[in-house]
């Protein structure tokens, strides 16, 4: 047991964020090391019991987390983003989760057991994925954009209305169920499901119409935002429980396609507090379940359930759901596949367990059991198959780690031609088709767009990309755009150009030298120097680090002039050179640098005097 309320909340941080860095570093789910860790210091040795410590804060803790999360996860859901996918995404998502409800409600009632009435609430909560399971997978997996996309979409609009399904099962219950029945509630129920989704689109035109306005300075904008999608699902949730779910996605979708500059930078913040909810949520969750439901988890009607509904139930709802929507037998499989349940899931059926066992129904008592049953089993058997069966279909875009060059000229054609001929995944960004015209003569991939503006978010698929390198003959804008997308690739995966000019007493620049991104190479090699290396004659040449000739004997040999592009490990790994790069070569590691062609030269008189004594 934990000496204070205050170390456990401390406790949990650290415990929720150690096992996000613990997935990241060996590449395993994130889900399941947070649930693992749950288990085992809350039922398993019992050091951690939020649930009894927090009290009556337990509650409303989870449902402003979640809240937060789904929100958050709505946040990314720009229409714009359904080019091709708007039939797919409407048919899973309404005819998919009828299907899914009702399938699940019979595999409920004839293999878990549960009554009719049971069945029908806890089917209809069933068909939630959500954003707390599928978001840290899709980070995982390296999906291609179209299933990505149908399963992000899917996993935050399908959120609520699980939550809906469920309170409306339960209602329709209760009317028919009673010795007087009365429509009343159901008329109030769908009343409250519609002020919900009124409420949070009001909230959301308002609060984009005041950010636009510069009626809420730049500092109090994401604080804000914060306090409105509580306000807004408290209010929601009061009318009618549950419909809080649906009140701040219709809040975030609404702000997502109004086209607010400030939202983007805004999302960043969101991404951040929504990582750290799920971490300390699912630790909380899974710490506070009791030893007694996890050997429940082992009877053989709920593991029947459970894998029905993970082999029949969500492949056949989204196989008959999607006829005719142009998807291929590959995309229906994974999305078949990945379906897995999260923390709407888990607090959402602790609620209907108690007022299920208060109506009279004796069976809800097995509902969290089987609700962490389908939890824990699908976030395990999809979090470490999502990768393999994604690769396997075809439908990923995993590899070796890609580079984006914003940018086309001839140092960048050259270097993308190099990276290509290496096996590297590589495209050229320019917004003028002129440039372009070195990318093209070069025969590498490029994309004609601006970098930063939204369309180009939309249509080009950066997943296989793990660098971003602005190479332009604009410093302001490769420090900008290394500054627009370091959340979104990471300080050391983001580098320019060097900007820095060449004086007597050194090198200088102006600001953009010290705004976002890493320098790249050198930060004596600007732009126009490599361009002139190579109309001098310079080429690219590869050199592999071997047990006789090591990186010694490769540093004394090499000119003065020679410029360090890049190297890639003897494990495949891609790593550019720059000054404050600490990786040190080693054997089998391949170095790649522009170097004068002096050795060109020598193999040309050695061919040149073999000719002419063959002569003589």
């Amino acid at each position: 047991m934990v000496p204070s309320l205050l170390f456990e909340i401390a406790i949990i941080g650290i415990l929720g964020i150690g096992s996000q860095w613990v997935a990241w570093k060996f590449r395993l789910p994130a889900i399941v090391v947070m649930s693992i860790t749950g288990l085992l210091v809350g039922p398993i040795f019992g050091i951690l019991d939020p649930q009894a410590h927090f009290g009556d804060m337990y509650g409303p803790i989870i449902s402003a987390a979640v809240a937060i999360i789904l929100f958050e996860g709505s946040l990314n859901l720009n229409f714009k983003e359904l080019r091709g996918l708007g039939r797919p995404v409407f048919r899973i998502s309404t005819l998919g989760a009828f299907i899914a409800w009702i399938a699940g409600s019979l595999t409920a009632h004839y293999v878990a057991g549960l009554s009719w009435a049971v069945a029908f609430v806890i089917g209809g909560l069933f068909i939630v994925t959500g954003p707390t399971v599928i978001m840290p997978l899709l980070r995982q997996a390296k999906l291609k954009p179209r299933p990505a996309k149908i399963l992000k979409w899917e996993g935050i609009v399908v959120d609520p209305i699980g939550a809906l399904v469920a309170v409306f099962a339960f209602e329709i219950i209760t009317v028919i169920t009673a010795d007087d029945p009365d429509g009343t509630q159901l008329l109030l129920f769908f009343a409250a499901s519609i002020f919900a989704a009124i409420l949070g689109w009001a909230l959301g035109k308002g609060l984009g119409w005041m950010f636009e306005t510069g009626h809420v300075p730049e500092f109090l904008k994401s604080p804000f935002v914060v306090v409105v999608v509580i306000f807004c699902f408290t209010l929601a949730d009061t009318v009618m429980h549950e419909t809080g779910l649906l009140a701040v996605t219709a809040m975030g979708i609404t702000l997502a396609n109004m086209g607010i500059s400030s939202i983007s930078d805004m999302r960043h913040f969101k991404e951040n507090i929504s990582v750290l909810l799920i971490s300390t949520i699912f630790i909380m969750l899974t710490a506070s379940l009791e030893v007694e439901t996890l050997l429940e988890i082992f009877s053989p009607n709920i593991i029947g359930y459970v894998l029905l509904m993970m082999f029949l139930v969500r492949p056949l709802s989204i196989f008959l759901s999607t006829i005719g929507t142009g998807l291929s037998f590959n995309e229906k499989a994974l999305v078949g596949w990945i379906a897995p349940r999260g923390i709407v899931a888990l607090t959402v059926s602790g609620y209907f367990a108690a007022i299920l066992l208060d109506a009279g129904y004796e069976d809800a008592q097995i509902l969290t059991s089987l609700t962490f049953a389908l939890v824990f089993i699908t976030v395990l058997a999809h979090g470490f198959s999502i990768g393999w069966l994604a690769r396997k279909l075809d439908l990923s875009s995993e590899g070796n780690p890609g580079a984006l060059i914003i940018g086309s000229n001839p140092f960048t054609a050259r270097l993308a031609q190099s990276l290509n001929e290496s096996n590297i995944p590589v495209i050229i960004v320019d917004s003028a088709w002129e440039n372009l015209s070195h990318a093209r003569k070069a025969a590498v991939p490029f994309y004609h767009g601006d970098m930063l503006s939204e369309q180009t978010e939309h249509m080009l698929d950066t997943i296989p990309y793990d660098y971003l390198l602005a190479i332009t003959d604009d410093d302001a804008y490769n420090s900008l755009a290394c500054t627009t997308f370091l959340p979104e690739y990471g300080r050391t995966n983001v580098f320019k150009i060097s900007p820095y000019t060449h004086y007597k007493d050194g090198y200088s620049s102006g600001v953009v030298s010290k705004v976002g991104g890493r320098i790249l190479f050198d930060k004596k090699f600007s732009l126009d120097i490599l361009n002139e290396k190579l109309d001098a004659g310079f080429v690219l040449r590869q050199t592999t680090l071997t047990e006789k000739y090591g990186l010694k004997q490769y540093l004394d040999d090499k000119d003065e002039s020679t410029v360090f592009l890049y190297l890639i490990t003897s494990a495949g790994v891609l790593k550019f050179f720059s000054e404050e790069m600490r990786t040190v070569p080693s054997v089998g590691d391949k170095i790649v640098s522009l170097t004068p062609p002096i050795k060109e030269q020598e193999k040309i008189k050695v061919k040149l005097e073999t000719v002419r004594k063959n002569e003589e």
